[in-house]
């Protein structure tokens, strides 16, 4: 096809992609020239008749698939952040086309004997190299014949159920949506939010992706809340039947590669390396973070004078911060103005830390008006990259937060990384974007995925930036959170968008002492959701569910961790991480990373904070790394020792 913008690299600054001249038709023709491409470059290596080396052969296969690497990476990127029904059909037909291409790549034998033999004395060659090893043994590069052909029969039913999983609930977003006639239902939420959701004579709140609903904390009609409750639990129920047939088919597929069943797979691979050291951590936290929740439901309930429901929870919860320590979040959102944030509280710690400028480049458009996109600088004026922000909620866009790259760094290509952060705050009709302290917090935390991949200083792309293990990846995200409300920090963004005086300090000190009030249920709807991950994932090969509802109920109460006011973040239905987001096995990740992101605030605190010396030393040692060496070890020079779980346990009020 001429003129495909995917077959040539962009001429825009960092190459960023040149989202004005893509269009719909581009994809599938770029997609099919980029496999056909990578495939002769592939052949080309196995088929060389010079001996291996770790240039011919693995910085080859790093050097391979340009148009591909190109098309997927934004293609994927719109297909979550602005889809259409176009894409979502495309997203249909290539998802299974794409993973046949990578097992064609990692089942060649020709290719593995060489990588077999390839040998090199260089530190990061060598990391690289056992990375490339494990990739493909894990792949099945070592299996029988009949076996690989079964495998790839697996990961191609895997792509296709994962595909319609993620589509069946980007609908559900919308078709679930609280839809009420009434203003007056939406009684908590202020004017402009309702506004907000006026929609052809109606009020439509959309489902954001998880259990817990926002609008749980404020609507005062207890129907109301009952009603987004249920639809939020409830959504999108023909997910049940695919999680467990993806489930079945990781088990079959673990077994073959070797591996009694798909966790002990997964987290082969990770930080954790054992089943048993995940459940170890996890163990130490379930009987007292229930504890903590079946004091705070008491609390509750009292302050309702009645036993509290789920769609209780929230909204109670905040009666009682208001009771004992005087706090109402609602108090928070005038002070917390989307630009002002982002300016002069996430931008402003990023410059205080790593000497880093931001400036905006109207020049540079993305995929969507709501898009923008600034340059930022390191201290002495030097390039550092692009960082793409795109904060509004919409209908064509997937739920929650996340981070991802539009270009890697790497020296193998001499290219600075492009980055991009998505959230899904509503836009309001009018006026200023106020956000909640939850949401302030989601900010600082996508944030600190956009400095790992910024900093990312390593030659090849494989290991750039945040391209490390699942459960090492949080890890980065999570300590940069601490800077929302670092007194010089909040002092500098957290500011009346109407007045612009300063959020007053007895605010604050209420919020810091009201904070560890609901931890006890914070903490058991995340190790719900995380053994619910689990449950699915220990299945045996053979070991099949029929009642994927029945099997979620049981494994909560074989977990211990069962309580009838309190869901799990996520229920299976909408279980997005872990059934197509690349967390299988993995939704654990979040608190093995925040033992040591609690470490490493310990370390931050002890050295004086907010200082160049100390962001200097993160970035270095951490931060530019990328998977480019173990990540522990990486972490060890960073803190200095062995990472304890005493931090967390202090922090989440468990110890």
């Amino acid at each position: 096809m001429a003129g495909n913008p995917f077959f040539t690299s962009s001429d825009l600054p960092y190459e960023l992609p040149p989202f004005a001249d893509i269009r719909e038709e581009h994809y599938l023709p770029a997609f099919e020239r980029g496999m056909a491409e990578q495939l002769a470059e592939v052949d080309a290596i196995a088929g060389s008749g010079e001996a291996p080396t770790f240039d011919n052969t693995i910085a080859a296969l790093e050097r391979s698939g340009r148009i591909l690497d190109r098309t997927a990476t934004v293609f994927f990127s719109i297909a979550a952040s602005n889809t259409t029904d176009g894409i979502m059909e495309i997203e249909k037909a290539i998802s299974p086309q794409l993973t046949r291409h990578g097992d064609a790549i990692r089942l060649n034998r020709a290719l593995w004997a060489r990588i077999k033999q390839v040998s090199t004395e260089d530190p990061e060659e060598a990391w690289l190299l056992e990375k490339y090893r494990e990739d493909f043994i894990r792949a099945g590069a070592d299996l029988s014949e009949p076996d690989q052909d079964r495998l790839r029969q697996l990961n191609e039913e895997l792509s296709k159920l994962s595909t319609e999983f993620a589509q069946t609930l980007l609908k559900a977003s919308t078709e679930s949506a609280l839809v009420v006639s009434d203003p007056k239902e939406l009684d908590g939420f202020d004017q402009a939010k309702i506004d907000s959701l006026r929609k052809d004579g109606k009020y439509v709140l959309p489902l954001l992706n998880f259990t817990v609903q926002p609008g749980l904390a404020q609507l005062t009609d207890r129907d109301v809340r009952r009603r987004l409750y249920e639809l939020s639990v409830g959504r999108a129920p023909g997910n049940f039947g695919l999680a467990a047939r993806m489930a079945a088919l990781r088990a079959e597929r673990a077994a073959l590669l070797g591996f009694p069943n798909h966790a002990a797979y997964v987290v082969a691979d990770q930080t954790a390396k054992t089943v048993e050291a995940v459940e170890e951590m996890l163990g130490q936290l379930v009987a007292p973070a229930v504890r903590n929740a079946r004091k705070e439901a008491e609390a509750l309930s009292e302050q309702a004078g009645f036993d509290i429901e789920p769609w209780d929870w929230s909204y109670y919860s905040e009666k009682v911060r208001q009771a004992r320590y005087d706090f109402d979040a609602a108090e928070m959102r005038p002070y917390f103005e989307l630009d002002r944030v982002y300016r002069d509280g996430i931008f402003f710690a990023a410059g205080k830390l790593y000497g880093l400028t931001f400036t905006e480049r109207p020049d540079l458009g993305g995929y969507h008006p709501d898009v923008t996109v600034y340059e930022v600088f390191n201290e002495d004026g030097s390039r550092l990259g692009l960082f793409v922000l795109d904060p509004y909620a919409r209908e064509t866009k997937r739920g929650g937060a996340w981070m991802n790259n539009l270009v890697d760094q790497s020296f193998l290509f001499g290219q600075l990384p492009v980055v991009m952060n998505n959230l899904n705050v509503t836009k309001p009709a009018s006026g200023p974007t106020l956000l909640t302290y939850d949401e302030v917090n989601t900010a600082f935390h996508e944030f600190g995925h956009a400095l790992h991949g910024l900093f990312s200083q390593v030659r090849f792309p494989r290991v750039s930036g945040t391209h490390v293990p699942r459960d090492f990846v949080e890890y980065p995200s999570q300590v940069n959170e601490m800077w929302v409300t670092w007194p010089e920090v909040l002092a500098n963004y957290a500011k009346h968008h109407e007045t612009g005086e300063p959020m007053p300090a007895e605010l604050v000190e209420k919020l810091q002492a009201a904070e560890k009030f609901n931890q006890g249920f914070k903490t058991v709807e995340y190790l719900a959701a995380t053994l619910l991950d689990w449950a699915w994932h220990k299945l045996a090969p053979g070991e099949t569910v029929a009642d994927p509802e029945a099997f979620e109920s049981a494994a909560l109460e074989a977990a211990q961790i069962a309580m009838p006011q309190v869901g799990p973040r996520y229920r299976t239905n909408y279980f997005a991480h872990i059934f197509s987001g690349g967390y299988s096995a993995g939704y654990y990740s979040y608190i093995w990373s925040e033992v040591l992101d609690a470490e490493s605030v310990e370390w931050f605190k002890e050295n004086g904070g907010l200082t160049r010396a100390n962001g200097d030393h993160f970035r270095r040692e951490l931060l530019s790394r990328g998977g480019s060496l173990d990540p522990l070890t990486a972490f060890r020079n960073f803190r200095g020792r062995e990472p304890s779980i005493q931090p967390l346990l202090v922090r989440r009020g468990l110890d």
